[in-house]
């Protein structure tokens, strides 16, 4: 490194109250460091920021020394876009409080929160609001492309439940986002992800949820899994919206409820999860286990967050990710077809498809009150590759593009950016649809530039 380059990170590491890490420092390895393991890059410099003045610090520091610029909330999200080669990787992921009001029914949470840090402090008040299904997500990229999860039938999307955001622009600005204050810099970042600013801290709105709740597993045989899917097809049309029942089909994990010859075979689990009386519940959830021959069962009252945190053990850090997804207005009979032909050919252990039902709340939002468009979407349905061996890299990417090719004749329109790969820039333009051509301008307005354009970028 040069002397001046030695000069400018003194400078800057006087002019923020977080860490300031170099390539050389023992905690860089760690930091630099993702959910998927298929993302290796190595930022000239990392800063940890502490406090809100900090991310305009380092976003003015990127822009004058003419260096890249990727932020990391908690360095979930599958396309890697929180790590830059050679220039500065700003990291939230140590800015992590959440407040909650529980008169108000608000939360006021920092970006670097994962969603446990979230549910967590809300739940101490029986409260939540709808977010993603695995806790170590950040609630930042979540939020900033559009979030569901168990609660979205009942209460929508978590932009749905946005009240305020206070975001950071590219001039180094902190701005309010709400629907009174810069309402198009509001409009834009429910679903535009980070391409027009850094929140440093968001408002939700919060419902009453729990703290208990009925969930669980049922566990079919794969055999069975054509006429599993279409009897579940046709179950979730009438099912009330407190009533969530989500699809995955992969190879058995060694779940301590099923027969251990069973640990390793293709099945087809039916995941529920109702936020209602327990007692009214389980009357909800009695026909389902008709649909086959149960392998196993494991359903009953639990904690809100332990059910949060349920599918964590499958998605630990350190794998190899590549995933593919598509929107379904309806289940057709190819769209089953070509679900359990490609589960016949899973490439590993850790392959899912996975079908998430999201008809209500979400669906009665208008598709141009945010810049999150497909409100027609019922299902959503994410191709999950996942491996542990670079060598394995080859047939798993083969094995989700195939399956994502078989079926699109049967999707509806649109994307979902959160499960969008590095690769995937040219369905940009379908994520957004007829509010693509707004987000341009909001964009030219915010970050003429593109400072902010490690995302899945809206070009100004």
């Amino acid at each position: 490194m040069t002397t001046q380059w030695n000069e400018t990170i003194e400078t800057l590491k006087t002019h923020v109250k977080g860490q300031v890490i170099l390539p050389n420092d023992p905690s860089y390895n760690e930091v630099r460091e993702i959910w998927n393991a298929m993302i290796d890059r190595r930022p000239a410099v990392i800063v940890q920021c502490a406090v809100a003045d900090d991310v305009a610090t380092v976003i003015t520091f990127a822009r004058e020394n003419g260096l890249e610029l990727s932020i990391r909330g908690a360095g979930h999200n599958i396309a890697g876009n929180a790590v830059c080669d050679d220039g500065v990787m700003l990291d939230l992921s140590t800015m992590k409080n959440v407040r909650v009001d529980a008169q108000k029914r608000r939360a006021y949470v920092e970006p670097g929160a994962t969603l446990a840090d979230f549910d967590q402090a809300a739940q101490i008040h029986g409260l939540a609001t709808p977010v993603g299904i695995n806790s170590t997500t950040g609630i930042a990229g979540l939020t900033l492309g559009g979030g569901f999860g168990w609660l979205t039938r009942k209460y929508g999307m978590t932009i749905d439940n946005l009240v305020s955001a206070a975001v950071i622009t590219a001039d180094g600005k902190q701005l309010r986002a709400s629907a009174t204050e810069n309402p198009d810099l509001f409009w834009a970042i429910r679903g535009g992800g980070g391409n027009f600013g850094i929140v440093a801290e968001f408002e939700f709105a919060l419902h009453p949820v729990g703290p208990e709740i009925l969930a669980g597993l049922i566990v079919f045989p794969f055999s069975q899994a054509k006429q599993v899917l279409t009897q579940y097809r046709q179950f979730v049309e009438s099912a009330p919206e407190e009533l969530t029942v989500w699809v995955v089909l992969r190879k058995a994990p060694p779940l301590p409820f099923l027969p251990e010859p069973v640990h390793g075979k293709e099945v087809v689990v039916l995941a529920i999860f109702y936020t209602g009386d327990i007692a009214e519940g389980e009357k909800l959830v009695e026909p389902l286990r008709g649909f086959g021959d149960a392998y196993g069962e494991h359903i009953g009252a639990q904690p809100y967050v332990a059910w949060q945190q349920a599918f964590d053990p499958l998605l630990t850090r350190g794998a190899r990710n590549y995933w593919k997804s598509h929107n379904f207005t309806e289940l057709g009979d190819g769209a089953l077809d070509a679900i359990v032909e490609s589960v016949a050919k899973l490439p590993s252990p850790q392959c899912e498809i996975f079908i998430a039902f999201l008809a209500g709340a979400a669906n009665r939002v208008s598709s141009d009150a945010m810049a999150y468009y497909h409100r027609d979407a019922k299902f959503v349905l994410n191709v999950h590759g996942r491996w542990d061996e670079s060598a394995q890299d080859e047939t798993g990417i083969a094995w989700a593009r195939e399956f994502f090719r078989a079926s699109t004749p049967y999707a509806s329109a649109g994307a979902y950016v959160n499960f969008m790969t590095g690769e995937e820039g040219d369905r940009i333009t379908a994520a957004y649809g007829a509010n693509y051509d707004r987000l341009v301008q909001i964009k030219k307005r915010y970050d003429p530039e593109n400072i902010f354009h490690l995302n899945q970028n809206i070009k100004p």
